[in-house]
């Protein structure tokens, strides 16, 4: 049985995210959007539904917004799921080797392997903020870590990489996405580690289990600037003197912004590391120290 999916382009995320709230009048079984190039602030905005569309509902919605007509197509029932497994490659960085099951059979040999499906959370390895922060986690493997913690843990691929890097650590992953939750709980039992990283729903550090595990000695964070820079005292809040911070999801021209905000709470740039137009920052917590 057929399925319907409309998509339209607008410029800028502002945009993007009011024509989502948009659609979602019109009851989609899925509505969202992506930047088509990293950087471009170009965003494809799509929906999908099991019945066709109000066509005239959606051209006057595009007229609204400003935006071109959407483009309205019939889906043929295929597992696209499984299409779009099939069609990723594996990421290497570092030791590490991100792969699908596809390609279990290509891990070479002594690299670090994590099997991570694309699914409906952030994290395949295949992203600039995913590999900058898995080849910051391996700068940084001649350190010795106790207490990790990962926030906006997506697939829990960092996760799990620092449990690989540092096994004697105590390592806790939250999202504010319970989907995300799910798939990481997923991740841990398809890589043979299921309990060995705690999982929390929460917003930031806003839940029990992440109060009662700090301080942490090292903090992941790959998210956003702007929740990046709202989390800053609280990252103060829970990190150890000397902790080693990693933040990502960033854009190379929003890292002063939020290095600035990081240097004032005592957080201090200690690198930072560029792949594409996307950052990703190594930095050290003086306060205390």
């Amino acid at each position: 049985m057929s399925s319907w999916s409309a998509i339209t382009l607008t410029k800028g995320l502002d945009r993007a995210e009011a024509l989502v709230e948009a659609l979602e009048a019109l009851e989609p079984g899925a509505v969202g959007y992506f930047e088509i190039e990293d950087g471009s602030l170009t965003f494809e905005v799509g929906a999908h539904w099991e019945e066709e569309p109000d066509g005239i509902a959606l051209s006057l919605l595009a007229a609204a917004h400003g935006v071109r007509d959407f483009l309205i197509s019939e889906v043929p029932d295929e597992d696209w799921v499984a299409k779009v497994q099939r069609g990723l490659p594996p990421v290497e960085a570092g030791r590490f080797f991100v792969h699908g099951a596809h390609d279990a059979s290509k891990v070479p040999e002594g690299a670090e392997a994590l099997l991570i499906e694309a699914a409906m959370a952030f994290g395949t390895g295949h992203h600039g903020t995913t590999k900058g922060c898995l080849l910051a986690l391996e700068s940084l493997a001649g350190e010795t870590f106790r207490n990790v913690a990962d926030i906006g843990c997506g697939t829990a691929v960092l996760a799990m990489a620092a449990a690989r890097l540092w096994p004697e650590a105590e390592v806790i992953a939250s999202d504010i996405d319970e989907v995300a939750v799910d798939v990481a709980r997923a991740n841990l039992a398809a890589n043979g580690m299921a309990g060995r990283v705690a999982l929390a729903e929460a917003a930031g550090f806003d839940a029990p289990a992440l109060a009662e595990a700090a301080p942490y000695d090292l903090i992941i964070a790959n998210i956003l600037a702007a929740p990046l820079i709202a989390l800053a005292p609280a990252m103060a809040a829970h990190a150890a003197p000397g902790a080693r911070v990693i933040l990502s999801g960033l854009l190379t021209e929003q890292q002063e912004d939020v290095a600035a905000h990081y240097r004032a709470v005592g957080i201090n740039l200690v690198r930072a590391e560029a792949i594409g137009d996307w950052a990703t920052l190594i930095l050290r917590n003086d306060a205390g120290v």
